[in-house]
């Protein structure tokens, strides 16, 4: 049953704009290497993009991280238990979601995500696949710590974190997410620590890495330019969109494929009454999807707040999802 008072905590000014985007996009925009942070990708359109994404032959992480939430159902339901509200963090359409679902018998679903009315319609969909299911969708930005319900506040609790959005992030605001998810779980209702399930994306060739964010039809790029787009709509910007090239490449130092928006020319445009300039070949720095092994997913996890219980793989290997539990608090090892 979905619950119409969803929590809406996103802060507007007086003209509807959000002042969390505005402030990244004017800091990152001023910033050398210029950077706008990978959440601001996901707007309602850029959202439904990303969807398409998953979809795309070159683009194996959904299919991967699928076939472990279909095969390993009976395990999630034994290590999970039953009766848990299930929170997940930027849920988009809830795709994989109904596989989870199905899975524990859960006590509530508390979807949130900062692209409102994608929210509200994949919130809808799945209340009608599960219509015994109280669900409370939350409009928020899930990297900072959220007031959830008061209906699952008693409730224990179990963060889903799909996707690889956590390598997203680079390391220390990955770390600092992870202790946001851990408050905003709370405690644990009846006496149980929260628990989270999260996907992560494994090291594997070059090629195929580079080729998951830079497919043939284009489809990457358009997501990556709708950011643009969103930029100058919403911030009253005006980049010459049609003058920016997408670009995506390994770095191998710091483990991961980063996404770029590259100027063809020099460039000048105005953002929220601000100036900027671009030269031919700069670039702005719109996501990173960093890549994992064992030990280096493990001491991420560590450093925020949860010790790792489970994990497990596709087939091939390509992809792995862990069931972590939140580490008591000690004063000492």
């Amino acid at each position: 049953m979905l619950e119409e008072q969803g929590i809406a905590i996103v802060d507007r000014d007086r003209n509807g704009v959000d002042r969390a985007f505005r402030g990244d996009v004017l800091k990152g925009l001023r910033q050398r290497q210029k950077a706008v942070p990978a959440r601001w990708l996901y707007d309602d359109a850029g959202s439904q993009l990303f969807e398409e994404i998953t979809f795309l032959e070159e683009y194996y992480p959904t299919r991967a991280e699928t076939e472990i939430l279909t095969a390993r159902g009976a395990e999630f339901a034994e290590l999970i238990g039953p009766d848990r509200a299930v929170i997940e963090f930027g849920s988009g359409s809830s795709v994989k979601t109904p596989l989870l679902l199905s899975a524990i018998e859960p006590a509530a679903y508390v979807p949130l995500d900062i692209a409102g009315d994608f929210l509200r319609e994949a919130a809808a969909a799945l209340s009608a696949k599960f219509p015994q299911l109280p669900i409370y969708p939350v409009e928020a930005d899930f990297m900072r710590e959220t007031a959830l319900p008061d209906e699952v506040a008693d409730m224990p609790k179990l963060g889903f974190f799909p996707g690889s959005t956590i390598g997203n992030m680079v390391p220390r605001t990955a770390t600092d997410l992870l202790r946001s998810m851990r408050a905003t779980l709370g405690n644990g209702g009846g006496g149980q620590r929260p628990l989270l399930l999260i996907g992560m994306d494994l090291i594997k060739k070059r090629r195929v890495l580079e080729a998951a964010y830079d497919d043939a039809r284009g489809v990457t790029g358009e997501f990556n330019l709708n950011l643009a787009r969103r930029i100058n709509r919403e911030l009253d910007g005006t980049i010459p969109v049609d003058r920016l090239c997408h670009v995506a490449r390994w770095n191998d130092d710091d483990a991961r494929v980063e996404m770029h928006l590259m100027a063809q020319g020099d460039l000048s445009f105005t953002v929220a009454g601000e100036s900027f300039r671009m030269s031919a070949g700069e670039t702005i720095h719109t996501e990173n999807s960093h890549k994992f092994t064992r030990r280096s997913a493990a001491m991420m996890l560590q450093a925020g707040g949860w010790s790792p219980v489970a994990r497990w793989k596709d087939e091939k290997k390509r992809f792995c999802v862990i069931l972590a539990e939140a580490t008591e608090e000690r004063g000492a090892p």
